[in-house]
């Protein structure tokens, strides 16, 4: 069956997810962590893509980001992931492939799902059970929004910036939005979307972006259509 073709309007956010093949290890040491932020800094500013927010697990990477340039998300990925294979495989004396296939991505409602996504993202190691606040680990954005550490790497988007009338204002709200985790329908809806390609938001949203790509961003309905009995009969 053939994929479908990725969405990647300008200016619309993306969350997306980099993943180690048949779930193996990407980041053996401190020094892996620590090259691929360090890329990913500079590819996104070469392809013009914004980082929001960001979280280098063991075996799988988030981003929630947004294209200034035209696919420059895929330009990005792309280039990023060659790049980190080829160090990656000579420092550990290993060849072959090392990411899951193409990364997986969706386009995200700035209005309603944005800090949803910030949260979902920078809280993932303490869902893994490795931490116990997202304070405690290191390689992910939530020391610069929550906590205003400098960063290169990250890029405040309009809706964070609007927590607060300043740094200390935003950190603060960021902060007691990300005592609560996200869980329930809204867990299962962030983790569909991404896995299916298709947009996170409202229904309105997902029409907007399939008119405006020509792209389907709403999953089937599973089984045979309404009516599909008597139109056999019919024949």
């Amino acid at each position: 069956m053939a994929r479908l073709a990725r969405a990647c309007p300008i200016g619309i956010p993306q969350h997306v997810i980099q993943r180690g093949n048949n779930r193996q290890v990407c980041f053996a040491n401190e020094q892996d962590f620590a090259a691929y932020a360090g890329w990913l800094e500079g590819h996104s500013k070469k392809y013009q893509v914004d980082i929001h927010a960001w979280v280098l697990m063991t075996n799988h990477v988030h981003l929630l980001c947004t294209p200034r340039g035209q696919n420059a998300v895929s330009h990005m990925m792309q280039s990023l992931g060659r790049h980190y294979v080829r160090y990656f495989n000579f420092s550990h004396k290993r060849t072959g492939t090392l990411w899951e296939g193409r990364f997986k991505s969706c386009l995200v409602q700035e209005e309603t799902y944005l800090m949803q996504l910030y949260r979902y993202i920078e809280l993932n190691p303490v869902r893994a059970g490795m931490v116990g606040q997202p304070s405690d680990y290191a390689w992910s954005s939530y020391p610069v929004n929550a906590l205003g550490k400098a960063s290169g790497l990250c890029t405040p988007h309009a809706v964070y910036l609007a927590l607060g009338q300043d740094a200390n204002g935003r950190q603060a709200g960021y902060r007691e939005l990300s005592r609560h985790h996200v869980d329930g329908a809204l867990l299962e809806d962030i983790r569909l979307a991404v896995n299916k390609g298709m947009a996170l938001g409202s229904e309105r949203f997902k029409a907007e972006i399939e008119n405006l790509s020509g792209r389907r961003m709403a999953a089937k309905k599973m089984g045979r259509p309404v009516g599909w009995r008597k139109e056999r009969t019919d024949q």
